[in-house]
C-alpha cells in the first residue's frame, strides 16, 4: 500500500548564501519561478539569493522571501520530475507556514510572494525599533521554561522537539500590520491540509487560515506539535523542501524509523524521485 506523504517547508535561519542556484540552472519550472519572484518584486531577490553576502540575505526582509521561492522552486521540480504525487498534508517552520499554504494553493505563487515581503519587511522593522534576541534553551522542559520565561519577561518563540525550546525577548508587535496585509490576500481551501504553528491541527476554514496565520507571527511556534499530528495522520514519508535539512533532524529526533528526504538542490532532487518511485510502487 502506498504510504503517505507530508511535505515540510523551510523556516528563517536555514537560508545560505547560493540557494536556489543550481535548481534554476537546471531545471526550467525553478528558474520560471525565480524569473517570476524578482519581476513580482521588482528587485533582484535572485541575486542576493545565489550571491549574497551572506549579512544582506539573512536581513528578515530578504531571507524570508529567499526561502519562500526556493522551497516552492525545489516542490516545482519534484513535481516535474516525478509528476504530481500524492500529498496527505504540509506544514511549514514559522514563516514556512506560508509557503505551505502556497503549495496547498490557498493563494498563488506571487500573492504568497508579497505576503512574505510584507512580513519580512514588518519584522525588520519592529527588530530595528526594540532591543530583541533569542536564546534555545536545550534539554528544558516545557513547563519550567514557560516558568523561567514569566519571570524574566520573555516569550516562547518556538517548540521545536521535546529539550529544544526558543525563548524570545521583547519584540514589537507585528500581528496587526500582518494581519492587515491578509486582508488583500484571494485565498480559497487548500488541496490538502496544512497544520498550523498556532494550534498543532489542521487549519480547515478561510477564516480559521486568515487567523492562524496571523497569530503565529507572534504566538508560539509549536513545531513538536504539528509533527506530532503529521504522525497522527499516519504520514511516514516526509520531504523537506528548502536549504539544509534542520526540519529532518528534528522530526528523525521525535520519531527514527521514518522516511524523510530533504531537497534543495539537483543532486538530492533526483535522489528523492528516485526513493519517491520504489515507495509509491
Amino acid at each position: 500500500m502506498a504510504k503517505k506523504i507530508a511535505l515540510l517547508f523551510a523556516g528563517q535561519g536555514a537560508q545560505s548564501v547560493g540557494m536556489g542556484r543550481e535548481l534554476a540552472e537546471n531545471f526550467p519550472p525553478a528558474a520560471n519561478l525565480c524569473a517570476q519572484a524578482d519581476e513580482i518584486l521588482g528587485r533582484s531577490l535572485t541575486d542576493i539569493m545565489w550571491n549574497g553576502p551572506d549579512e544582506t540575505l539573512t536581513t528578515t526582509s530578504n531571507c524570508q522571501p529567499a526561502l519562500y521561492v526556493h522551497s516552492l522552486a525545489a516542490l516545482a521540480v519534484i513535481r516535474e520530475l516525478f509528476a504530481n504525487f500524492p500529498i496527505d498534508c504540509a506544514a511549514g517552520l514559522s514563516l514556512g507556514e506560508v509557503t505551505a499554504h502556497a503549495a496547498a494553493g490557498t493563494f498563488d505563487f506571487a500573492s504568497g510572494l508579497k505576503l512574505v515581503q510584507k512580513r519580512g519587511e514588518f519584522m525588520d522593522e519592529a527588530c530595528a525599533a526594540t532591543l530583541g534576541g533569542m536564546a534555545a534553551m536545550i534539554g528544558g522542559q516545557e513547563n519550567d521554561v514557560r516558568r523561567l520565561a514569566a519571570d524574566e519577561d520573555v516569550d516562547i518563540a518556538n517548540i521545536n522537539s521535546p529539550g529544544q525550546i526558543v525563548i524570545s525577548g521583547e519584540l514589537a508587535k507585528v500581528e496587526a500590520a500582518v494581519g492587515e496585509a491578509l486582508l488583500d490576500v484571494e485565498m480559497q481551501l487548500p488541496q490538502f491540509p496544512v497544520i498550523s504553528n498556532v494550534t498543532g491541527e489542521e487549519a480547515d476554514t478561510l477564516p480559521e487560515i486568515r487567523r492562524t496565520l496571523q497569530e503565529q507571527v507572534t504566538a508560539t511556534v509549536r513545531w513538536y506539535d504539528c509533527m506530532q499530528r503529521m504522525l497522527a495522520r499516519g504520514c511516514e514519508v516526509f520531504i523537506e523542501l528548502g536549504p539544509g535539512n534542520v526540519l529532518a533532524g528534528l522530526l528523525l529526533r521525535a520519531q527514527r524509523d521514518l522516511t524523510v528526504i530533504s531537497v534543495g538542490d539537483a543532486d538530492s532532487a533526483h535522489r528523492c524521485t528516485t526513493q519517491m518511485r520504489a515507495l509509491l510502487a
